[in-house]
């Protein structure tokens, strides 16, 4: 079930939801379905700095355009806002953080 939008860009909408057989919060990532390579990557992916996928579904609007919804482990920071945080204060962003 979805509950508010978290980003949106070139790439679709991502939402954050929660998965109601488990109450686990998820991520749903929203992509139009044209020769769109992602979910066969998700699925092979395993790094620990890579978020996981969990599930994936279709769906289709009224103008029967095709849907990809991947959902993935939910991570509550985009790289870019933790960027923008350490740029805006002038600061450099710890080490550990830049590792990660």
């Amino acid at each position: 079930m979805a509950e508010r939008v978290v980003g949106t860009g070139s790439f679709g909408i991502v939402f954050q939801a929660k998965c109601l057989e488990t109450g686990e919060t998820v991520a749903i990532k929203k992509v139009l379905q044209d020769k769109n390579r992602e979910l066969q990557l998700m699925r092979v992916m395993d790094h620990p700095n890579v978020v996981c996928l969990k599930h994936c579904f279709f769906s289709t609007t009224s103008k029967d355009e095709l849907f990809l919804n991947l959902a993935m482990e939910y991570v509550p920071e985009s790289l870019y806002r933790v960027l923008k945080h350490y740029s805006g204060a002038n600061q450099r962003m710890p080490l550990v953080y830049v590792k990660l």
